[in-house]
């Protein structure tokens, strides 16, 4: 059983990859291909903030759509898949319709892809959260995120990388790469299918959801768990993307920044695993709180740096403690939706992550960086809301203190 979850769990890393690369590869390209659909330089922000709006909505459209389709092993995969290739089409076709100066066709393809690209956030780990053990479940989130984390730290490598090639080149070979991966996903639900000690589907045989876990179902348990999510992505996307470039131009030249940037990255990467394993021990709303805590004193630090070698430090520990709050969340997420509910709540967070983005675009629609006024307001906003959503969780797993834990407490 573990041999088979340890395979599964690698292959959906591999397809995370290749699916965050799509988003770098479009993200990079955008600017270019939307003046040859004839859209406005200044409109890509809101192409932007357009893809976010819709992974709102369709991230949780589709978590829901995975628990229905749940009943019978194999549907999950097979909705996967068929929505994957939708989107690996309306990817590849961007660069074909952008040429011919149509912006209405243009926005049509980037609005399809966005919807059907959600079908690889929220139904993989609905699969995760249904068919593989809780005290497992940690390791393989873990496991899904690393991923991510890779992708995301070969993004400015690859700013650099593909600066001139033809936009064709990359988005078909990063679409033909992420269908061709993606083609194993229901071999993959088949194998955790099978090698789950629980039944695929919840019935009368299913286990018992924990009381602790059963309380945390409860609209309080749950308001607070999403406040506390908002909170943390909107300190995380303030952090990375809109402070980590001004703080390192502090110390270092624009071209350095190749180099610095990644390095969250890999403080995420490093720091998944053991993260993964200190939530199967400790559970996941302290891990999560810890960690939104150790990322905000690390925010401060940054801010607060006086070389360039403290800054890179305490980057590779926000990287870390991020890591152990992303993970601890979704951990969190599926044993809140167990057993039934997996893909409605992994895909509520990551409509919330959604959010977060959208409200950092926002702020650079509005161009808040140049604004001095809110200039200090930015700086420190990252470490405040770390703060609010750490203070928030950590006061509700001690409002629970001394009940039994699970993975989800």
């Amino acid at each position: 059983m573990i041999a088979a979850q340890r395979r599964v769990g690698l292959y959906l890393a591999v397809v995370q990859f290749f699916f965050a690369l799509t988003w770098t590869v479009y993200v990079i390209f955008l600017p270019q291909l939307a003046a040859q659909a004839g859209i406005a330089k200044a409109a890509v922000i809101w192409i932007l903030m357009l893809d976010q709006l819709i992974f709102v909505f369709s991230d949780y459209a589709m978590g829901v759509a995975a628990d229905r389709s749940a009943r019978i092993v194999g549907r999950v995969g097979n909705m996967v898949l068929l929505v994957t290739l939708l989107s690996c089409a309306a990817f590849v076709a961007l660069p074909l319709v952008a040429p011919q100066h149509s912006a209405g066709a243009f926005i049509v393809l980037v609005a399809l892809w966005a919807a059907s690209s959600s079908a690889l956030r929220a139904p993989p780990l609905a699969l995760v959260g249904r068919h593989a053990s809780l005290p497992s479940q940690p390791w393989l989130v873990a496991l899904s995120l690393f991923g991510i984390g890779l992708a995301n730290a070969l993004a400015p490598y690859l700013g650099v990388t593909l600066r001139g090639v033809d936009p064709r080149l990359p988005f078909i070979v990063s679409s033909v790469a992420l269908a061709a991966v993606t083609l194993g996903i229901v071999a993959a639900e088949r194998a955790l299918a099978r090698s789950s000690a629980s039944p695929a589907a919840p019935g009368p045989a299913a286990p018992a959801v924990s009381a602790s876990t059963a309380r945390l179902a409860t609209a309080p348990a749950l308001a607070i768990f999403i406040v506390a999510a908002v909170l943390v992505s909107v300190a995380f996307q303030g952090h990375v993307f809109l402070n980590t470039s001004p703080l390192y131009l502090k110390f270092a030249q624009p071209a350095d920044l190749q180099y610095l940037v990644p390095v969250f990255w890999v403080g995420f990467n490093l720091l998944l695993m053991p993260a993964g394993a200190l939530t199967r021990r400790a559970g996941g709303w302290r891990v999560m709180a810890i960690g939104a805590l150790v990322a905000a004193a690390a925010a401060v630090m940054t801010v607060e740096a006086t070389s360039l070698r403290i800054l890179v430090t305490m980057q590779f520990v926000a990287g870390g403690a991020w890591a152990c709050v992303l993970m601890s969340a979704f951990s969190t997420a599926l044993a809140i939706g167990r057993t039934g509910r997996e893909g409605t709540t992994s895909g509520a967070l990551s409509s919330v992550l959604a959010l977060g983005a959208l409200v950092r675009m926002a702020a650079i629609a509005a161009a808040l960086r140049n604004d001095a006024a809110w200039q200090p307001v930015l700086t420190w906003l990252p470490a405040i809301a770390w703060i609010g959503g750490g203070a928030l969780l950590l006061a509700t797993w001690r409002a629970r203190k001394g009940r039994r834990p699970t993975s989800s407490d």
